[in-house]
């Protein structure tokens, strides 16, 4: 019998906020979300992949250029369970803030999805039918990792510590920018948020500065998607490494993906 469980009812949020800088000029008038990766905007690939894997509710927050983002959204997502949540903090802040403008989604099992990242599906079903933890951490292995990666040293399945300034003898994987919430994880995460930006400085934090913290507590597992296709963009040439990589194998569009994402949730529900 396998251990999975669902709940009736799942939530993902995207952190699509940013202008994305280290992309100038692609990004000078309009946001990193928004940039095209096989005929498709980043977050098009995500959502589409979210309803069809049959997530109940998509959160998108935005920040720059936020016009075009819910444009994109009321036009192509029209009558589905898609909405924006505008953080008007996305110039001074980190996506900590983003977290806190979406914290009202943060009810039940979600998803929280960075919005720089474009992944087949076989990624969401690896997610979703990992082992119940209160919070799993998507990770990917490689042969090195540089000074940008989000590192994360592990006991067994267990993360003990995810940051950008791991020493490198204690680097086993990097977080892909995908964290399932199950069990307390919804609640304790949201008050480890709530609770930081009490604190102006907590301004300028990445969220996974409190998952690490609620990692010393073994609230954290992680899920390896180790050879399954995924690529988070940057940089320029990122945006080129995953054209290359999408461009042959494309994911259903979202006209599809409705139906589709209704099929999943009635064998969640064991319909």
């Amino acid at each position: 019998m396998s251990n999975v469980q669902y709940r009736s009812y799942t939530r993902a949020i995207l952190l699509s906020a940013g202008q994305g800088r280290r992309l100038l000029p692609l990004t000078e008038s309009r946001p990193k979300c928004l940039l095209e990766v096989a005929g498709r905007s980043i977050m098009e690939w995500q959502v589409d992949a979210l309803l069809s894997a049959g997530i109940d509710e998509i959160v998108v927050v935005t920040g720059y250029r936020t016009d075009l983002v819910e444009a994109v959204l009321a036009q192509r997502y029209a009558g589905m369970p898609v909405r924006p949540a505008f953080n008007p903090f996305f110039d001074i802040s980190d996506n900590l803030a983003s977290c806190w403008m979406a914290r009202d989604a943060m009810e039940g099992d979600f998803l929280l999805l960075n919005g720089d990242i474009v992944f087949e599906p076989p990624v969401l079903e690896r997610v979703l039918g990992s082992p119940v933890a209160p919070i799993t951490l998507t990770v990917n292995y490689k042969n090195a990792y540089d000074d940008d990666d989000m590192k994360v040293q592990l006991d067994e399945s267990r993360v003990r510590h995810v940051s950008k300034t791991l020493a490198p003898q204690h680097v086993h994987c990097e977080s892909i920018g995908m964290i399932y919430f199950r069990e307390r994880g919804p609640r304790l995460f949201r008050g480890a948020i709530e609770n930081a930006l009490r604190h102006q400085t907590s301004l300028r934090l990445w969220y996974l500065s409190v998952i690490d913290a609620l990692a010393d507590e073994q609230l954290v597992s992680a899920c390896s998607i180790s050879g399954l296709r995924w690529a988070e963009i940057d940089f320029p040439d990122d945006l080129k490494a995953a054209e290359r990589l999408f461009q042959e194998r494309r994911a259903p569009l979202a006209s599809a993906s409705r139906a589709a994402g209704g099929i999943a949730r009635d064998q969640r529900a064991g319909k």
